[in-house]
């Protein structure tokens, strides 16, 4: 599958604040989810941002050596996910780990409610911060989430084990 294309609201070349160590972070354009007090209001049209070539922004991400992970952010990498997993399956062959936000909870996720490249591209990530951001949940304080809501999955045990593991 050569020149897919995802819809992007904006990248983050160089990041500390959405996961561990410095990642390139990928804002996906498009969601649903309409949270009240949302984070990044602009990428919640589904026409918005631009389309990217997925092959090279994987190739971008090989020739920074400092990067030791990837973060999909949004928007909803979800509403993409077929993108996302091609994606996704790229950076797992430079042995990068992948961090994902989503408004969706994983067991819906797991349940089959977005269909199978979700469920694929759910299996090609390391940690999930799951859960809508609510405001009244708001909390400054929180490491690599916005509300108390929202939880810090250790996918590969959580799928091992048939069990939510947090972080």
């Amino acid at each position: 599958m050569e020149n897919k294309k995802v819809r992007l609201a904006g990248i983050a070349y160089e990041s500390l604040v959405n996961g561990p160590g410095l990642r390139r972070v990928f804002f996906a354009q498009g969601c649903g989810h309409n949270c009240k007090g949302c984070f990044n209001p602009s990428t919640h049209d589904f026409n918005g941002g631009e389309l990217r070539d997925i092959d090279d922004l994987v190739n971008d991400i090989k020739v920074n050596p400092m990067i030791k992970g990837v973060t999909f952010s949004g928007g909803d990498p979800f509403y993409q996910a077929e993108a996302f997993l091609y994606m996704a399956d790229k950076i797992k062959s430079l042995n990068l780990n992948i961090w994902c936000y989503t408004g969706y909870k994983i067991e819906y996720i797991l349940d089959n409610g977005l269909g199978k490249s979700a469920i694929s591209l759910l299996r090609n990530i390391d940690v999930l911060v799951d859960g809508k951001f609510m405001e009244d949940k708001k909390d400054d304080k929180l490491k690599f989430r916005g509300s108390s809501n929202q939880r810090i999955i250790d996918v590969k045990k959580t799928i091992k084990l048939n069990n939510i593991v947090l972080l």
